[in-house]
């Protein structure tokens, strides 16, 4: 029995639920997200909650139980708070810009980088060494931010980069350090 398939799903007021067959959407004050669940988990909204329940005893029906009940509560997170990434940049002369809804990234490369805008995202910088994605689904959030970290991701040396806020670089010698 999955642990975190188990557990229901509540619904704060404010938020609809409508499940129509695989398919799951919900609607809340930042907006809609929907998604398909497969044939193996079945969907059930009462009482202010959602429960999720296998249909068939499969090899892998644990799993997509508990995974589809992740993104489910992921999906109510979304339409209610929403989800905040905030990325810094190290480096002298490493700064980003908006252009319009893109972002523009000068991060030591021979040009700047036109990091271009995504539907359902917004881009702000906070200064010039800020970057902050939001939005209301989780993964493209985090894929955004993966993005734009993967442009001149932090080096082990002297730290320079972009990173994730609070990200711990390890940092390694250089070859002067052994001598």
């Amino acid at each position: 029995m999955s642990r975190i398939g188990k557990l229901p799903v509540k619904v704060p007021a404010g938020v609809s639920v409508t499940v129509s067959g695989r398919k799951v959407e919900i609607k809340g004050g930042k907006g809609t997200l929907s998604r398909e669940v497969p044939a193996e988990i079945k969907v059930e909204f009462a009482d202010g909650s959602i429960t999720l329940t296998p249909a068939v005893e499969a090899e892998n029906t644990k799993a997509l139980w508990g995974l589809y009940r992740v993104l489910i509560n992921n999906m109510v997170m979304g339409v209610t708070t929403g989800y905040k990434i905030e990325l810094e940049i190290v480096g002298v002369g490493y700064k980003a810009e908006m252009k319009g809804k893109d972002l523009l990234i000068a991060a030591g490369l021979s040009e700047t980088v036109l990091f271009k805008a995504r539907s359902g995202l917004d881009y702000k910088t906070d200064g010039p060494n800020k970057i902050v994605v939001e939005g209301i689904d989780k993964e493209k959030v985090g894929q955004a931010a993966a993005d734009i970290r993967r442009i001149r991701p932090p080096e082990p040396y002297k730290g320079k980069g972009i990173r994730y806020a609070g990200e711990q670089v390890r940092r390694k010698a250089g070859k002067t350090a052994g001598k």
